[in-house]
């Protein structure tokens, strides 16, 4: 499953929620948390029921609701999200985002309220406080965590920094992040940039989201999918290299040997291991 762009989408506004497959991202997000202003929330939870019940809506992407945090207050909590989207859209509804995950008992609880409606989907944590961060690997370890996201605005709010182009204030959290869903076998998501008109360094961003690891990249602007789907998708000299890769891997084992040389380079397992991920993410973006 490819999950290279995740636009979010503001779950009070029902015609942006329909247009949004029309953008390309492999994942939409139906925002019923911070998109929407606490007055609008029981209207947001109305629409997004009525786009993910109505059976002409037929996206090719996976669809996800961001629900609120389940701490919050009386009224804009995940418990009430649920109680309105599960009655009649859990055949449209895929995953979750559960935002402000600042511990694995957060998923749990979640996971608790799914229960309570003999449901059972794939939880995106989105972390963006200190204790998220720390605590990254015992979430991304619950069952029900399919994906770690970083929220590097939230997270900089949270410590106190000043965010920058460069990053360098949360080039930790944002390392840890990738090294505890690596761990735990999730998909490594990673922060937005959230200057929609400046391509050029969502370009430069993603990049870097790539150089660190991540699998795919937060988005809030149709304009961002296509820079991010590119960064994301393997070359087509890297997945020719991946291609040299496999052949000299054939000959090799068939010679018993386990190390060989492809363009002058020895080929070990970290750089088998590298081949088969360009295989795989150009398999998946293939498949979208």
């Amino acid at each position: 499953m490819a999950r290279r762009s995740i636009l979010f989408t503001p779950g009070d506004r029902p015609e942006m929620c329909r247009k949004a497959p029309e953008s390309g991202a492999d994942v939409i997000i139906f925002d019923l948390e911070d998109a929407v202003a606490p007055q609008r929330k029981a209207e947001a939870r109305e629409a997004v029921r009525d786009v993910l019940s109505d059976p002409d809506f037929d996206p090719d992407c996976e669809v996800c609701v961001r629900v609120n945090a389940i701490d919050a207050a009386a009224g804009t909590a995940a418990a009430d999200d649920l109680d309105e989207l599960l009655d009649d859209s859990e055949d449209a509804l895929e995953s979750l985002m559960l935002p402000k995950v600042d511990s694995p008992d957060d998923v749990r609880a979640l996971v608790d309220e799914l229960d309570d409606h003999d449901a059972s989907l794939p939880v995106f944590a989105l972390l963006e406080s200190a204790a998220g961060i720390l605590a990254a690997a015992e979430i991304a370890a619950v069952p029900a965590t399919d994906a770690l996201a970083f929220g590097a605005e939230d997270l900089a709010a949270d410590i106190g920094a000043t965010r920058s182009a460069e990053g360098l204030e949360v080039c930790y959290a944002r390392e840890r992040v990738v090294l505890a869903a690596a761990a735990n076998d999730c998909a490594a998501i990673d922060t937005l940039v959230t200057d929609f008109e400046n391509e050029e360094r969502l370009r430069e961003d993603a990049d870097r989201s790539v150089r660190f690891g991540y699998d795919g990249k937060l988005a809030i602007h149709p304009a961002q999918i296509g820079p991010i789907n590119e960064a994301f998708t393997p070359s087509a000299k890297e997945r020719e290299w991946a291609d040299r890769v496999f052949e000299a891997k054939r000959e090799a084992d068939a010679e018993g040997r386990g190390v060989f040389v492809v363009d002058g380079e020895m080929i070990d397992a970290p750089l088998i291991a590298r081949a088969e991920r360009i295989r795989d993410r150009g398999e998946a973006a293939e498949e979208r």
